[in-house]
């Protein structure tokens, strides 16, 4: 069996390479310049470093003033001491441990202080574990599982305290990023600063969203620093890639910051799955004043993947040949291209010590045409698999703006920072949908499988128009006194949505719906860095199932008490132990069939119990960690279906625990060697909801090794070179999900060159 390889323009790839590497040797070659921009006040003034009432003009005309002098007076960048290589080399932060997180909260609140569980992924970690795509950045968090339907790139298949936010929990830079219905925007981990993950429930802030939590992706925006960077990489599958992020300031008083992040990759992955992407990011941050910052960017991104990678299964169970796995679909006929476009800007502007306005306004789009085939076997002993071919048309249009103000006061002895704010999202879906029928030239004889079938793409024959507006209204107050940390919030929400059938213009479905959701949490930081907690936070998520008489559901809501105790004794070591108790209610569940078309009741409840050990730590100036288990309980509480009732939710694991361990020599003969290594274990999970078939728990082994070329010569110096290996044993792991059956990735390994100048 033998199937087709992609023709790779690894040609034009090399030659972008090429000039980029030209283009680097006419960059100045000095120290990275340091930021000169002050250190973030995270915490609220004690209240007798301000009046009480409100400051005059004349006060906020001298504060403004004495911020720039300030500023001017900031040591110019060519009297900084030069940066040691492991600072040119990771350009970030040093440490696995994220100080703050911005997303919890949407203010910058250091996560010691956050009274409920959230884990950052910041760039050196990313870089360290050689990520290349969303879920293997957050596979090494507490309380995150992925692969639920193995490897499909077609979406981020992430699952956060046993539900997936694989659609509905997907954001970047905090503004959400719709789904199309076959497709989803796809992330450039490159392009990205950090990975911010919030547990459990979080629509007080975001508003529509599922109880398990989100994934904030945030994006490499401008910074002062002379950020100057080529890689190159090379691995299995023929995997060639080059890519490149360059920026700092534009002019001599970094009142004009930019920064242009681009990707170009050929190749495939395991299953003979393409992956195939153009990317360029650019962005431009212009600060006019010391108060006011105005960030304009944009993201165009080609991707060419395939649309069906299930693998073949009669009954639940997967067909081999010769001891390999046969796809349903056929990697030749089979593929989905996407293009996708986001532009957007942030606005900031701080009107004096107490008051700070926000906002963040995104347009994106998103189209994808893909084709593949499906089939059947006509019965339970014939070898012959028959085929028809699909084709799907997805269009996804989305406006979004974020608006909010932030006030810092206090009354008395207790210190508050409010944030009002009102933000909306339009998003209109279009859908199209074609099927040739079954045809005898598509068939697969699995005692012979013959792959590499060409044929025309079928037209469509039906379409659907999604519209969907939601306004939201939210208050939040985080207050201080002491070592106490009083957090609360609520937020309402508008949310209509509107279905037609686009070839009759006919409407399918309609409904309006609110919502009010709200969240609190109480933490105390003892001076020891011990800091225990408890948290309440409700959700909810309007659906676009039906009922029997063609009506739109109502929402499903989500509840979740939380409390745990979080450990910080200095900044480069964070333990958190949380346990949490997680209910959504009025889940849209099967209910039957008319006229062979599924209807639904919002009478669906699933209930997880959970703990959830995570420790991000450098344990010894060489040796960093960041090490997590998770034991969750999950159970169907409510359904129309018999047999599901009491049971597990399908692939959802009861135990997962992961440790990935990064030891850089720093000193000594092997100075600028850098080794890791990462063990991932995921329990046995059930194929279906109703319990009857089991997936096998595994464990997997990733591998790393880098080193700083620097230490061999200084002409090298600015160059890493590095290698990763992942799933390095190539454990095949098979995962059946509701009647379909996938293969996780298999081993990769790529190798990278990286210049920093």
């Amino acid at each position: 069996m033998k199937f087709r390889t992609r023709k790779a323009t690894k040609q034009t790839l090399l030659l972008c390479t090429v000039s980029l590497l030209a283009l680097a040797a006419d960059f100045p070659h000095g120290a990275r310049a340091q930021s000169n921009l002050p250190a973030v006040t995270v915490d609220a003034p004690q209240p007798q470093q301000r009046a009480r009432s409100a400051p005059t003009t004349s006060s906020r005309s001298t504060a403004r003033a004495t911020r720039r002098a300030n500023r001017a007076a900031t040591t110019p960048p060519q009297a900084a001491p030069m940066p040691s290589v492991h600072e040119r080399i990771y350009a970030g932060t040093n440490s696995y441990v994220a100080g703050q997180s911005s997303a919890a909260s949407k203010t910058d609140t250091p996560l010691i202080d956050t009274p409920r569980s959230v884990s950052v992924i910041d760039r050196k970690e990313l870089d360290d574990r050689g990520v290349t795509s969303i879920p293997e950045a957050v596979r090494y968090s507490a309380g995150v599982t992925t692969g639920g339907y193995g490897y499909d790139p077609r979406f981020d298949q992430i699952y956060i305290r046993g539900f997936s936010t694989t659609t509905l929990g997907d954001f970047r830079d905090g503004l959400k990023q719709f789904p199309a219905g076959f497709s989803t925007f796809r992330t450039e981990p490159y392009q990205l600063d950090r990975v911010e993950i919030i547990k459990g429930p979080a629509a007080v802030l975001y508003g529509q969203s599922v109880p398990g939590g989100l994934v904030d992706r945030r994006s490499k925006f401008p910074v002062e620093n002379q950020v100057n960077e080529i890689a190159i990489q090379a691995g299995t599958f023929d995997r060639f890639q080059t890519a490149f992020d360059i920026g700092g300031a534009a002019s001599p008083d970094k009142s004009l910051l930019y920064r242009l992040v681009g990707v170009a990759r050929s190749g495939d992955t395991n299953f003979d799955v393409a992956d195939q992407r153009l990317m360029l990011a650019p962005s431009l941050t212009w600060r006019p004043t010391a108060d006011t910052t105005l960030t304009t960017y944009a993201l165009v991104q080609k991707d060419e993947t395939d649309s069906s990678v299930a693998a073949l299964n009669r009954n639940g169970k997967l067909l081999t040949v010769n001891g390999e796995y046969l796809r349903a679909s056929d990697p030749k006929y089979d593929y989905l291209k996407l293009q996708q476009v986001q532009t957007g800007y942030k606005l900031e502007h701080r009107f004096d010590d107490v008051f700070t306005f926000r906002q963040h306004t995104r347009f994106s789009n998103l189209k994808t045409d893909s084709r593949y085939l499906s089939g059947s076997f006509a019965n339970t002993t014939t070898s012959i698999y028959n085929r028809a071919a699909y084709a799907v048309g997805d269009e996804q249009t989305s406006w979004q703006t974020d608006n909010n103000l932030q006030a810092d006061f206090a009354t008395g002895p207790v210190a508050h920072r409010v944030l009002a704010g009102v933000n909306y999202d339009h998003n209109v879906w279009d859908f199209q949908f074609g099927g040739s029928g079954v045809q005898s030239a598509y068939a697969l004889d699995i005692s012979n499988p013959t792959y590499g079938i060409a044929g025309a793409t079928p037209a469509y024959t039906s379409g659907s128009r999604s519209t969907q507006e939601q306004v939201g209204v939210y208050l939040q107050d985080q207050m201080r006194l002491g070592g106490w940390h009083l957090s609360l919030a609520g937020r309402h929400d508008w949310a209509d949505q509107t279905r037609i059938n686009t070839y009759t213009n006919a409407v399918t479905g309609q409904r309006n719906d609110s919502a009010f959701s709200y969240s609190a949490g109480l933490l105390y930081h003892f001076d020891n860095g011990v800091a225990p907690y408890v948290s309440y936070a409700t959700s909810f998520q309007p659906t676009t199932s039906m009922a029997i008489d063609g009506s739109v559901l109502a929402p499903s809501e989500g509840e979740q008490f939380e409390a745990g105790v979080k450990y910080q004794p200095r900044a480069d070591v964070l333990l958190t132990a949380s346990v949490y108790d997680l209910t959504e209610k009025n889940a849209a569940k099967l209910a039957g069939y008319v006229n062979g078309v599924a209807y639904y009741a919002s009478v669906g409840e699933i209930h997880v119990q959970g703990v959830e050990l995570e420790a991000r730590a450098r344990l010894t100036p060489e040796l960093e960690t960041v090490t997590a288990y998770t034991f969750s309980d999950a159970e169907i509480t409510k359904t129309t279906v018999a047999s599901e009732l009491n049971k597990v939710p399908a692939v959802t694991p009861k135990h997962t625990a992961s440790s990935w361990l990064n030891y850089s020599f720093l000193n000594g003969p092997l100075d600028g060697l850098g080794l890791g290594v990462g063990v991932r274990y995921i329990d046995a999970t059930w194929t279906s909801n109703a319990n009857t078939d089991r997936n096998n728990g595994y464990t997997l082994v990733d591998l790393a090794m880098r080193y700083d070329l620097g230490k061999l010569a200084r002409q090298f110096a600015g160059f890493q070179a590095s290698v990763n290996a992942n799933n390095i044993a190539d454990e095949q792991i098979a995962v059946c999900n509701a009647g379909y059956c996938y293969l996780s990735q298999g081993r990769t390994v790529i190798g990278t060159l990286r210049y920093r100048w």
